[in-house]
């Protein structure tokens, strides 16, 4: 068994795109990047531990309607952040397998 060695920034990133995805699974999110349910695991609680909460923040408000269309037009500029936050982190993703191949 191989021992991988992930650099801080791409552990930080998976972190940030499962807390970013509130129906996402740690086992989803895991298999998407490629990596060990474990191993992700481990890292969330990890970012748990150094932010001295006891689990991750999850969205409380999904399915709501907005009170009003500015509450409507903010909810959507941050999906649409969070939704290029998880592009570019899949694309940093993609570059790092990419690079760890060796045929």
């Amino acid at each position: 068994m191989v021992n991988k060695h992930y650099p801080a920034q791409f552990k930080a990133d998976a972190v940030a795109l499962y807390r970013s995805r509130p129906g996402a699974t740690i086992a989803s999110i895991a298999d998407d990047l490629g990596i060990n349910r474990e191993t992700l695991r481990s890292w969330v609680r990890a970012d748990d531990q150094q932010r001295g909460t006891g689990g991750p923040p999850r969205a409380s408000a999904v399915g709501q309607a907005p009170a009003s269309v500015e509450d409507e037009n903010a909810e959507l500029r941050r999906r649409v952040r969070e939704l290029e936050e998880e592009r570019d982190i899949l694309r940093k993703a993609a570059r790092y397998f990419a690079g760890e191949t060796r045929w």
